[in-house]
């Protein structure tokens, strides 16, 4: 899971923490997305908690939508 990598690289959250980004990726993620899509969709769980998103709930809202607002597509290619 990718976000793992990433939590592991930072080296600054708790195993709580940890826990509440698997979570919501397992949650968010959607069968048939490309590794790109995974990547992004744990980037921007991590960038929304930092952000102060803190509740799972809004966390895993926020994190579906794609970054840079706007409903964009992002070609499966």
């Amino acid at each position: 899971m990718p976000t793992n990598r990433k939590v592991r690289e930072a080296r600054i959250f708790t195993p709580s923490e940890v826990g509440l980004f698997g979570r919501v990726f397992e949650r968010a993620k959607r069968k048939g997305e490309s590794e790109a899509h995974r990547e992004a969709l744990a980037s921007r769980i991590v960038a929304n908690y930092m952000a102060g998103i803190t509740d799972e709930a809004e966390l895993l809202a926020l994190s579906r939508q794609p970054s840079g607002g706007g409903n964009r597509n992002i070609s499966q290619g």
